[in-house]
């Protein structure tokens, strides 16, 4: 079902502009998919306040129903999913007011107790909407008027649902299926035409994370039992290792620097450090260390200048890339997102608190503490054009940041 709901426009842009960002036109500013354009964390925002004392002006909120999704963000649209007449619903949202642009009410509702709803972030690129369900639909529409353009139906769902986004790489978009449907799986973006399927092992709750390596294209994929690697055009796999977690739960982002690839899981797991190189045909990998200094059992961290930056399941905490040392920790922040953006984290605690101060390897002190929301917050928040997005379970608001 597909419920369009036309807003008034605001802008002042020429119509022309406006057509083009009304329908998903990615720009520099944009923040397109989940963890950002270049899936780092990274925002190329400027000039946002980060010393509040007083209330940060709030533009709007509402209530869009259970869902752990984030924001995609393009020009004067937001997207995000929720629940609603026991459906998971793909929402375009107004950025200036949060008015619904178009809804898509997309699969039938899934429901845990640690929280219901669409786990995974809806993906923009050049006019097409991408989100995949809970319980395996991925559904791509047209991000004008949320109409469907094409879809597939994955079968093998982790305990806790598919988690993880669509990943757009070129010409195709890429997805963790699971088993026979393939660990990693890619579709021509436009038409939905099968282009490749790599592996049998079952899905992890990560999404499929590109990089570039000796001037070659690839796609990591960290699975329920291990992670791999594979050519980005052809789905050929060149890597795998190994990788065992409590109730197969890898979900962190992986993340690449300079021939490195770091891999990060909670409960017992821990983390390291893979040293790449090229083998024939192949990658092969030498272990450059692995502790347990990170236990990220969901939450993604944040590569910036040489130094880890994220919340663990037991605190926040800055960690070397290249050794793996702890520089510094702040309990009691269980769970956080974290952005960074000009020069400063950006954090929001599991309980709704926006933590905001400078990036530094010696410590963590903010500038800004705000209790933004309440309920759980374990959705990562995107800065976007001065505005912070934030949501709960349940609801979504939108604030200020730039005065």
């Amino acid at each position: 079902m597909c419920i369009l709901s036309p807003t008034r426009t605001t802008w002042t842009l020429t119509v022309a502009l406006g057509a083009a960002l009304n329908a998903g036109v990615v720009s520099a500013a944009d923040w397109p998919n989940f963890f950002g354009p270049k899936y780092d964390g990274i925002s190329s925002e400027t000039g946002f306040k980060k010393d509040w004392t007083t209330p940060i002006p709030v533009l709007w909120e509402r209530e869009v129903g259970s869902a752990f999704s984030s924001f995609a963000v393009v020009g004067n649209r937001v997207y995000t999913c929720g629940m609603k007449d026991k459906q998971q619903v793909l929402y375009c949202l107004n950025a200036d007011t949060g008015e619904v642009v178009w809804e898509n009410a997309f699969e039938e509702e899934f429901r845990n107790e640690h929280g219901d709803g669409t786990r995974a972030t809806p993906t923009v690129h050049e006019g097409l909407v991408y989100v995949l369900g809970a319980r395996g639909r991925l559904l791509c529409v047209d991000a004008a008027s949320g109409k469907p353009a094409w879809e597939k139906k994955f079968n093998h769902a982790p305990t806790w649902a598919y988690s993880g986004s669509v990943l757009i790489e070129g010409d195709l978009a890429v997805a963790s299926a699971g088993k026979d449907d393939g660990s990693l799986v890619a579709f021509n973006r436009k038409t939905g035409e099968p282009a490749w399927k790599a592996g049998d092992a079952p899905a992890g709750y990560a999404t499929p994370y590109p990089f570039t390596f000796n001037g070659k294209r690839y796609v990591t994929g960290f699975l329920g039992d291990s992670a791999m690697i594979v050519e980005a055009a052809t789905g050929r796999e060149v890597w795998r290792t190994n990788w065992k977690t409590d109730w197969d739960v890898n979900a962190a982002m992986p993340i690449f620097h300079d021939g490195y690839l770091f891999l990060a899981s909670g409960y017992r797991t821990g983390a390291a450090l893979h040293k790449l190189a090229v083998a024939g045909d192949k990658l092969e990998s030498q272990v450059v260390w692995h502790s347990e200094v990170l236990l990220s059992k969901f939450q993604s961290s944040v590569l910036y200048k040489g130094k880890l930056y994220g919340c663990d399941q037991r605190a926040m905490k800055c960690v070397d890339f290249l050794t793996g040392k702890e520089e510094w920790t702040v309990g009691h922040v269980p769970n956080g997102t974290v952005l960074v953006a000009d020069g400063h984290l950006v954090v929001l605690t599991e309980k709704g608190q926006l933590q905001i101060g400078p990036v530094s390897s010696s410590g963590f002190e903010p500038t800004t503490r705000a209790d933004v929301l309440d309920g759980r917050c374990w959705s990562i928040p995107v800065l976007d054009d001065g505005r912070l997005y934030v949501r709960n379970l349940e609801r979504v608001k939108c604030f200020k940041l730039r005065e």
